[in-house]
């Protein structure tokens, strides 16, 4: 019998699920592994970029030492080679949860990559994919940008152009492929706010006065901790071939750095240009879903114990809902 059978059979109730949520810099690490601290729990990454290997300090990727012997899942999974699939960390990150929980030990996924937090979570049936289709529209974004084909989109399906936007390369080629493919809005497949796996959703917020000098402060240690060094190793291991990694904020404008199209100043200015406009548009995907408690975001170190305190009462407040 497995360990999650004899749980179920011997009535015990399966720790919840906690999903940490938000933009970019608000302290999701922080608060998870407080969180993690006090519920004896694991940790399940949903950034997508951090599922790369040696992509650790433009993604600020806790370090070994930083995750305090709590153990993490879902990192360092994908070569920079590869693409980031959806479906497959929908299926992995999933099998993690059960095994956490199979350990009687509390799951606690955190990132800001939003669809993927969804498709853990939510039910999501992936729609078909074409080879030949998808391998034609990345061509046509590589050679006449991204522009093109996020108007093309606007044109077939404005809600998913909305959500995408326009410079997120993989995902605009994607919906226009099930757009051909099917017929159909690609917006009309997103998941729905219905759990597969249910969970307690915790979000942090914190003011733009304050989360955009924290960005402009961050890009700056990455650069001074050795970004440019870091990408210049990842282009040795094939960075320049991958769809997805090369095109990851912070290592995009990097590359155009080690190319010459900018200076220094000028990639750090775009970096953190860049990561505010990725801020918001995780904030404006986490925002409408009703089932996120959101709470203050830690302003600093020192505020990190009160914030993991009102996360904790969040996870007190809906441990009932959820049976546990």
């Amino acid at each position: 019998m497995s360990e999650e059978a004899a749980a179920a059979s011997a009535g015990v109730q399966a720790p919840p699920v906690i999903a940490v949520v938000g933009s970019t810099a608000t302290g999701k690490s922080a608060i998870s592994l407080a969180l993690a601290e006090a519920l004896d729990g694991e940790i399940v990454n949903a950034d997508a970029m951090q599922f790369y290997r040696g992509m650790d300090i433009g993604t600020a990727k806790l370090t070994v030492a930083e995750r305090r012997g709590i153990a993490h899942h879902q990192l360092d999974t994908l070569a920079v080679t590869e693409d980031a699939s959806v479906a497959r960390f929908q299926r992995e990150a999933r099998a993690d949860i059960t095994a956490i929980q199979a350990r009687g030990h509390t799951p606690i996924v955190v990132g800001g990559s939003g669809l993927y937090h969804r498709a853990l979570l939510d039910r999501f049936e992936f729609p078909p994919t074409d080879p030949r289709v998808r391998a034609r529209l990345e061509e046509r974004g590589d050679v006449e940008g991204p522009g093109i084909l996020y108007r093309e989109l606007l044109k077939a399906d404005p809600d998913a152009a909305a959500s995408i936007g326009p410079s997120n390369t993989k995902r605009l080629v994607r919906a226009l492929e099930v757009i051909e493919i099917t017929g159909r809005p690609f917006s009309s497949g997103l998941p729905r706010h219905e759990y597969e796996v249910p969970a307690i959703q915790i979000g942090l917020e914190l003011a733009h006065d304050i989360l955009d000098p924290r960005i402009e402060a961050r890009v700056d240690a990455m650069w001074a901790g050795g970004l440019v060094e870091e990408t210049r190793g990842l282009v040795e291991r094939g960075l320049r071939e991958g769809t997805t990694a090369r095109r990851a904020v912070g290592y995009a404008e990097t590359l155009r750095h080690l190319d010459g199209e900018l200076d220094a100043a000028e990639a750090r200015a775009l970096i953190a240009q860049h990561t505010r406009r990725l801020a918001r548009k995780q904030r404006q995907w986490f925002r409408p879903d009703p089932r996120v408690t959101w709470i203050a975001a830690p302003v600093d170190h020192h505020d990190v114990a009160r914030a993991a305190a009102d996360a904790l009462a969040v996870v007190e407040r809906g441990a009932g809902s959820l049976g546990a």
